[in-house]
């Protein structure tokens, strides 16, 4: 199966482009998982300008790099979301905050989102990961009472924002990799139910598996490997460790930072949480999983240049290759 190990850029995105493809390649990754913000993708140059598209493929040719997926979470952030306030004016490029009237940071995001649709094409990549945002993720605390028409409305208003989006993945053959994480239209088992159900199952709209994000929640990674297996367009190796049990860490995070001992959870550096990988490789190979596993290195506690080199060979170790026989075959010989 060799299945490449790419490292995930967008936590790198302070540094410039070629050096993140110098230290990926120094370390032994197989490619990068290229975040669309920082200098490392301009989806608009991408999708319009040959020449760019030859740049970014160069560097990556250097440094003995390749690239199987492009991601743009940013973007896909504000498509959905209600409201949109200063935290998007934060990560959004000034093009797409405009003015900052919602509606039309929703759209000109949206339209960009095409775009990244057609950069990923030009690149030669057939899957985009990403966020969706959400209109109802403020109704998450189901207080004050939530009727079952407001729920209704949030998922009719993801799938007629993103038909048209999925419309151009459709066009170009390119796939969209949706991130199950809270804050989006789908954060957990059965909103991501929910959400296939709302653009009826259709293909362009897939999962990107990143287990960090269903440790906290008490949901198995394991099995929603199995129950999605035919959804699952791309794999992040991130962690979350657990620290509730003392009665005062609470599994919403109190607010707090990034790293505070006083959280209920944290992320982690891959191998250093509560994942059971082993059991997660294992099932990737029962389902037939054989695109990229991506390292997206996150923890307050640890330096990113110690953590990315240790995971790599951390998930090395695990990410073997299933049998080319049943090991009782020689029973029957």
């Amino acid at each position: 199966m060799a299945r490449p190990i790419t490292l995930f850029t967008g936590q790198w995105a302070d540094l410039p482009f070629e050096e993140v493809a110098r230290l990926a390649s120094e370390w032994g990754y197989d490619g990068l998982e290229i975040a669309c913000w920082g200098d490392h993708l301009d989806v608009r140059k991408a999708a319009e300008d040959d020449a760019y598209v030859r740049n970014r493929l160069d560097i990556l040719e250097k440094h003995n790099l390749k690239v199987w997926t492009i991601s743009n979470h940013l973007l896909g952030q504000a498509v959905c979301d209600d409201p949109i306030d200063q935290r998007h004016q934060a990560i959004l490029p000034a093009h797409i905050w405009g003015d900052g009237d919602p509606e039309g940071v929703r759209q000109r995001a949206a339209e960009e989102m095409k775009t990244t649709a057609r950069a990923a094409r030009a690149l030669g990549v057939d899957v985009v990961v990403g966020f969706t945002g959400s209109a109802i993720w403020k109704t998450v605390a189901m207080f004050p009472p939530v009727p079952p028409a407001m729920i209704d409305a949030g998922y009719a208003d993801f799938a007629d924002r993103w038909n048209p989006i999925l419309d151009v993945f459709d066009e170009v053959g390119v796939k969209f990799a949706h991130e199950v994480h809270p804050s989006e239209i789908a954060y957990d088992y059965w909103s991501t139910t929910r959400t296939l159900e709302a653009i009826g199952h259709r293909e362009a709209f897939g999962l990107n598996w990143d287990p960090s994000h269903f440790v906290w929640q008490d949901l198995d990674p394991v099995g929603f490997l199995w129950d999605f297996k035919d959804r699952i367009y791309h794999v992040d190796c991130k962690d979350a460790k657990r620290q509730v049990g003392n009665g005062r860490n609470g599994r919403m995070g109190s607010h707090l930072a990034w790293g505070d001992p006083r959280r209920g959870w944290d992320f982690v550096s891959t191998g250093h949480g509560d994942v059971p990988w082993e059991a997660c490789f294992r099932m990737l190979n029962t389902i037939g999983y054989d695109g990229p596993i991506s390292v997206e290195w996150e923890d307050a506690g640890m330096d990113r240049l110690v953590g990315a080199a240790e995971a790599l060979q951390f998930v090395k170790k695990l990410a073997f290759d299933p049998p080319t026989a049943s090991f009782d075959a020689a029973f029957s010989s």
